[in-house]
């Protein structure tokens, strides 16, 4: 159906025109212009110049699918469709415009309202994420095996600062990406990940298919599947996580996500 080396190399070369403008130590010190969408909401140049590049690269090689990207203008005529590209063309932009390496490219193609494929460039942590619907998932070309936690307590969360009532989780590194945080899962970096606000498809869909493959589960706040192209392409909250913890997180959270849904 799709060319997934040509789709690999594309997304190898979006992530190379992004590190080209990333002020971090390995970037390539392109200038880069910034900006606010909205309040605390970042964009730069290289957001759209990601996004420009990746809209006709996609487009050409599956003109057939339509289009949902978090830097282009939402057009329910482009994604009538069964096939949607979803495109984040840089996820985690606080990193990216701060020097820190926590940022993706990400793409995922979806069909029917799932995702069939996802992938992740990550370049300025040397990582590149793959799967495909049924077939397992890869970071650089390495098969991967989700975490298989069994108790909530201990569990490791990539976060900053915990609530009290979450103190006997066990922080790890948190990239400003949902989707690496996800990912993180997917390679048994993290046994949980979890949000409790309102998130667009682009943020998670490639990492969802990612983790799932790898053997974790993920759902919204409210522990239900999660699915994409809607008319809202929007859900409350995401939970990623070895899945014999699953009910559990759910469960804990169940009290604050209704309150802030």
């Amino acid at each position: 159906m799709i060319n997934q080396p040509r789709l690999r190399a594309i997304m190898e070369e979006a992530g190379a025109m992004a590190l080209a403008c990333w002020p971090g130590e390995t970037g390539g010190g392109k200038a880069l212009d910034i900006w606010e969408k909205g309040p605390n909401n970042p964009v730069c140049s290289a957001d759209l110049d990601v996004n420009a590049f990746l809209r006709e690269s996609l487009t050409a090689l599956l003109p057939a699918a339509g289009w949902l990207s978090e830097e282009t203008a939402d057009s329910p005529d482009e994604r009538q469709g069964s096939l949607i590209w979803l495109v984040d063309p840089i996820d985690g932009t606080r990193d990216y415009i701060n020097g820190r390496p926590g940022w993706a490219v990400s793409v995922a193609l979806i069909s029917a309202g799932r995702p069939l494929i996802g992938m992740l460039a990550a370049p300025a942590r040397g990582e590149f994420w793959q799967a495909s619907a049924g077939q397992g998932a890869t970071l650089n070309d390495s098969p991967l095996r989700a975490s298989r936690r069994s108790i909530l307590p201990g569990a490791r969360v990539p976060a900053r600062i915990l609530p009290p009532e979450d103190a006997d989780l066990t922080l790890v590194e948190q990239p400003n990406s949902i989707a690496l945080r996800i990912a993180m899962v997917a390679d048994d970096r993290a046994d949980l990940v979890a949000t409790l606000r309102w998130g667009f498809e682009w943020d998670i869909g490639a990492a969802a298919l990612i983790a799932r493959e790898a053997g974790a589960v993920v759902s919204d706040a409210f522990g239900q599947a999660v699915a994409y192209n809607k008319r809202d392409p929007r859900a409350f909250g995401v939970i990623a996580c070895a899945p014999e913890i699953h009910e559990a997180a759910v469960e804990r959270l169940a009290d604050r996500a209704g309150k802030m849904a």
